[in-house]
């Protein structure tokens, strides 16, 4: 009786040990595991609270997606400060800053959490090593962990916790090189799956204008942005970033069209734009942080050139040094 208590006493002794172990099961597949987070905040029905930090910023959205028959539709809602609302229909987005609101047609999806990672994936391992980690638990969901370590100086590392069985993203971290927080998004309440209120979202085209008219929304202009080849070279780019749009932008306080060059290496963002010195009154060169984005203003020429990009300063700072007008290839 007494090697039968003492057997006992050992197997609840090791309880813990074996669920530790249990837990850290690691994944078979990075490049799967990282696709299946991807597609998770796309295809996952879900409801919750998250909270943005970035040096003493903090800012708490709620954020609700559905997904149906007639496709995606997703809500998000300023928690502080003045209203701000924005809701999406497939790429029919509404937004509402305070009293003004504006309805236009999303010409390319803007990643935002938990939306973070993109469906092409093997950008990702060709720019940055995936580490798994420790087992945890965010917003009382268990959550797989995983390191992306930039194979260069040029970028910063990434840490994202994710719901071990739908894979949707419920943290995300931006860590400087010495491992320090720099920004990060967490859900501190969250429902995945069940019930979800979705009266606010609009079922279809038709039915997303009469929504229009009703609320007096109003599209943007067709000619606000334009498709072009500027003549604007930018030769710093750190390796792994592509080009994905380039365009001129006709923007109300300027009397002439501003450039914007967009590039992506599957997970962090940069954007130069360029207009000219005398549209930019009062405009200040140099450096300027807000959590992991940074932005650096420059003259080259009558021009001004400014970058912003989720990128270590000194990255920044190369990419717009190395702005400069090769002419105009659309002559």
């Amino acid at each position: 009786m007494r090697n039968q208590i003492a057997k006992v006493g050992v197997l609840f002794a090791l309880l813990p040990l074996w669920a530790a172990v249990a837990q850290a099961d690691p994944l078979l597949d990075d490049a799967d595991w990282l696709r299946t987070m991807a597609f998770a905040a796309h295809e996952t029905n879900y409801s919750g609270v998250f909270v943005y930090q970035a040096g003493g910023r903090v800012e708490t959205s709620r954020i609700t997606h559905v997904v149906d028959e007639h496709g995606e539709h997703e809500r998000l809602q300023g928690l502080d400060g003045q209203r701000r609302e924005v809701i999406r229909n497939n790429d029919q987005v509404w937004l509402q800053l305070g009293d003004k609101k504006v309805h236009f047609e999303q010409q390319r999806p803007r990643r935002a959490f938990p939306a973070l990672l993109p469906e092409q994936i093997q950008s990702l391992k060709e720019n940055y090593n995936v580490i798994q980690q420790e087992e945890d638990r965010v917003a009382d969901y268990h959550a797989h962990t995983l390191l992306l370590q930039p194979k260069d100086t040029l970028r910063y590392t990434r840490k994202m916790w994710a719901h071990s069985e739908s894979g949707l993203l419920l943290k995300a971290a931006v860590l400087d090189e010495r491992g320090k927080v720099i920004e990060q998004y967490a859900f501190t309440q969250l429902q995945i799956g069940g019930e979800i209120e979705c009266k606010w979202a609009v079922p279809s085209a038709e039915d997303a204008a009469r929504l229009a008219r009703r609320k007096h929304l109003s599209p943007l202009p067709n000619n606000n942005l334009a498709n072009v080849s500027s003549g604007w070279q930018v030769d710093g780019v750190p390796p792994g970033f592509k080009k994905i749009l380039e365009m001129s932008r006709n923007m109300r306080d300027k009397k002439f069209p501003v450039v914007h060059i967009v590039y992506s290496d599957g997970l962090a963002a940069l954007s130069v734009f360029v207009e000219r010195a005398t549209d930019a009154d009062g405009y200040s060169a140099g450096l300027k942080s807000q959590g992991a984005v940074h932005i650096y203003s420059r003259l080259s020429g009558d021009h001004l050139v400014t970058v912003v990009g989720e990128l270590p300063p000194r990255a920044v700072i190369q990419v717009a040094d190395s702005v400069r007008y090769a002419g105009d290839k659309d002559e």
